[in-house]
């Protein structure tokens, strides 16, 4: 993204997709929870706002999609790869529920456990369609963005960084804005800043289903499933090594899996399934200014979908008022 200097509010996004979450965005299993214990960094000092900044987008901006169900978990089942909890950990947030509960919340279940974690406030999203919400409502108040134009590299002009190169030619900039994941390393290899970010495979796997056949999040340690939207269920595939490879046996594993674990589910199909590489942070959300003259500001995060209406709400006001904010006081870039 670049933040043009003439006219100072003009704000041009440049995406290498064909469209909105046309990347890792759009893998996203999409599960947000305020409870997170374990997140590493500053995610801990994010996390406590995220359920309300997602009610404030709900109001503010139309086409946001979330769905308020709760999750269920047991046997140390996770929240997108971050929070492992089990039936003996409780707290804010967090309810112990029996097998007769849990076969009221989700009665489609072959075979209820015994106890499990209920958390009622924690809800799913919809990282495409509302990430398109967003940027129709940026495009609404003045915002500019070109799909299919991958930054190469930043220009430095005399000491600091006036803007960035793509195939098609230079973009001006006040301030370059990198939010590129996995690519931020790269790009800023020529700055003294250390940004340690390293790459985790997923595959998300998209399943027909009839509507209301999962009602909740459910996760188990070798299963997690939700329904993003009616008649479709998005379920994660764990990666044993490190490689982004998208399986076909183990889409269709998880298809048995979910037919294993639901009644109903006989007719469910196999709609597709996409490996992506995300960023990860090594010690959690790294959000600020990487330059010391402010011409590049970056924000890479996992979970990005989790943290994102906060993170966004906080970066705005940083970058518009000029003034640094608490609440991102562990995430900044480090300088070499």
């Amino acid at each position: 993204m670049c933040d043009d200097a003439d006219p100072p509010t003009k704000t041009n996004g440049l995406e290498r997709g064909s469209g909105p979450g046309a990347g890792v965005t759009g893998e996203s299993f999409g599960w947000v929870s305020g409870a997170g214990d374990e997140s590493p960094g500053g995610a801990r000092d994010l996390r406590g706002y995220v359920l309300a900044d997602y009610r404030r987008l709900e109001v503010e901006v139309p086409g946001v999609a979330v769905r308020r169900t709760g999750s269920l978990s047991w046997g140390g089942g996770t929240v997108d790869g971050e929070m492992r909890l089990g039936p003996g950990q409780f707290g804010v947030g967090r309810v112990r529920v029996g097998r007769d509960e849990i076969a009221a919340l989700e009665p489609n279940l072959r075979d209820p456990p015994d106890e499990a974690v209920h958390m009622p406030d924690d809800l799913g999203v919809d990282a495409p369609a509302t990430t398109r919400a967003l940027v129709d409502a940026a495009r609404d108040r003045g915002a500019g963005v070109l799909y299919g134009t991958d930054v190469t590299s930043l220009r430095m002009s005399g000491g600091r960084v006036d803007g960035v190169l793509t195939p098609g030619g230079f973009h001006a900039a006040g301030t370059v804005i990198l939010t590129a994941g996995t690519g931020i390393p790269r790009l800023c290899e020529p700055l003294s800043a250390d940004l340690p970010v390293g790459a985790s495979p997923a595959t998300l796997v998209r399943i027909s289903a009839p509507p209301g056949l999962v009602r909740t999040v459910v996760a188990r340690p070798d299963f997690e499933v939700r329904e993003v939207r009616d008649g479709e269920l998005l379920l994660p595939l764990s990666h044993d090594e490190g490689r982004v490879v998208a399986s076909e046996q183990a889409a269709y594993g998880a298809l048995r899996r979910l037919r294993a674990t639901f009644r109903g589910s006989d007719g469910c199909r196999l709609l597709g399934y996409r490996a992506v590489s995300r960023p990860i942070p090594s010690h959690g959300p790294v959000i600020g200014y990487a330059t010391r003259d402010r011409s590049v500001y970056v924000a890479v995060m996992h979970s990005a979908v989790t943290l994102a209406p906060t993170a966004g709400r906080l970066v705005a006001d940083e970058l518009v008022t000029g003034r640094a904010v608490p609440e991102l006081r562990r995430c900044r870039v480090r300088t070499l």
